[in-house]
């Protein structure tokens, strides 16, 4: 509900104003001079000032200049009978958002405080994202059966605005994406979508961050701040790695989610939320609240309609679409020529287990496309960390059985045999080069020439 303090030094006017608005839901306080008006600006920080020019004690133009000194985030709309050029223009050069005439008429009024409060809506969103904008958001981009249901399960949520999503996989997974997702398909697409990481911030901050805060509240607070309840309002607020915040935040998070009101720190003023909320973990919530971690009727709160994106490893189908798709992108972004990755690179990528997820390949095509250049991805372009894990793969699935005979035999001469077939498939692999062989190996360049000497193993 938004806030609207009215000063005129005319009862009258005054009490007709608050009937306006009060009939449009608005919250209204009354100010009938300069003073009064500039103590309740401080203490109770309203959205909107509609202020007579004509103050007994002030001028209202030095209420305006000190009302924007306070909190430049207020809209002032001057309301005066007795309008001149002059005065509208300093007005506007001070910071008003509008001057209006009186005498007016209820719906003028109506409708000139909706557009500012609009127009604020709006700065303040852009304002966030200035702060706050990310480099790059990745589409969603699958051919799995996996991810496909993963995305019904988020088309089906997002039609129901007010639902809670608790939205959990590993790290990297794109769990941002997907409350992205529901956002933009829902009846909140409208308005702002607001994501706070809560292992960035410590408590304290994590809790100015979403509640807000007023001048004074702590150290550094050298100005009233509104939280990101405020600012996502009619929208979608995002918080990711909930698993991470305190136990003193999570008992302020559960009473708004219960009284949806939010209470800055430092004041005694409770403001109205509206937003949906979607949070995301990558640990067990349950295991958390089993230790003492996390407060069973938050997690209970929270999971209102559970998502769960499985790891890349588990749906291989979206390597490959994931690849060509971050290739593609980094290759524009550089100025280089990839067109397509060549199958001994996708033999090595659909191989790798993406421990990282999503994240890992995003990183690891952009580092491709930085360091090499060429219209095919080769797999001598792919960062040695995908290469031995391949090779310990394949290992695995060819187990060398070797009996055991009555006799017995010496071990030195059997692991011997063994290195020396595992080098030579290792310098066949790599077509001769030693310091792939030695990468796939995980030994040194050095070591792997000795060994070389020693099983006389040629690079041919």
């Amino acid at each position: 509900m938004a806030h609207v303090l009215i000063v005129d030094d005319e009862p009258f006017i005054c009490e007709n104003l608050q009937r306006i608005l009060e009939e449009e839901n608005y919250r209204t306080q009354l100010a009938f001079d300069g003073q009064s008006a500039l103590k309740l600006v401080e203490k109770e920080s309203p959205d909107l000032v509609l202020l007579d020019l004509r103050l007994p004690d002030m001028n209202g133009l030095d209420v305006l200049r000190t009302i924007k000194e306070m909190d430049p985030e207020i809209f002032v709309i001057i309301i005066t009978g007795y309008a001149s050029v002059e005065s509208a223009v300093q007005a506007i050069k001070l910071g008003a958002y509008d001057y209006i005439k009186k005498p007016f008429k209820a719906d003028v009024i109506k409708l000139i405080v909706r557009l500012a409060l609009e127009a604020q809506g709006l700065r303040k969103e852009v304002n966030y994202l200035r702060e706050h904008k990310s480099r790059f958001h990745d589409e969603i981009v699958y051919r799995s059966e996996t991810f496909s249901r993963v995305l019904g399960q988020a088309r089906e949520v997002a039609r129901h605005g007010d639902t809670t999503v608790l939205i959990m996989g590993e790290s990297g997974t794109g769990k941002e994406v997907i409350a992205r997702y529901i956002h933009a398909m829902s009846p909140r697409k409208n308005k702002p979508f607001m994501a706070v990481n809560c292992a960035a911030f410590p408590g304290s901050l994590l809790e100015s961050e979403i509640f807000g805060h007023e001048k004074g509240a702590f150290t550094g607070a050298v100005q009233k701040r509104a939280g990101l309840f405020e600012a996502a309002s009619g929208g979608t607020l995002f918080l990711d790695e909930v698993a991470e915040m305190d136990l003193n935040v999570q008992a302020k998070l559960l009473r708004v989610l219960e009284e949806k009101k939010v209470r800055r720190l430092g004041s005694t003023r409770l403001y109205d939320v509206d937003v949906r909320i979607i949070a995301a973990t990558n640990k067990d919530l349950q295991k958390a609240v089993r230790d003492g971690r996390f407060r069973e009727d938050l997690f209970y709160r929270l999971n209102v309609f559970p998502i769960v994106i499985p790891p890349l490893r588990e749906r291989p189908e979206d390597i490959m679409a994931l690849a060509e798709f971050f290739m593609k992108h980094y290759a524009r972004k550089f100025g280089k020529d990839f067109q397509k990755i060549g199958s001994d690179a996708e033999e090595l990528l659909t191989g790798y287990s993406w421990p990282g997820n999503v994240r890992e390949l995003k990183n690891t095509m952009e580092r491709i496309c930085i360091m090499h250049n060429s219209d095919t991805l080769r797999k001598d372009h792919l960062p040695a960390e995908l290469l031995p894990s391949r090779v310990k793969d394949d290992l695995q699935a060819a187990v060398i059985n070797i009996p055991f005979p009555e006799e017995g035999l010496r071990l030195d001469d059997i692991l011997d045999q063994v290195a020396a077939s595992l080098i030579s498939e290792a310098v066949k692999r790599a077509g001769g080069n030693i310091s792939l062989a030695a990468r796939l190996l995980g030994i040194p360049r050095g070591t792997l020439r000795y060994k070389l000497d020693k099983y006389g193993i040629t690079l041919n």
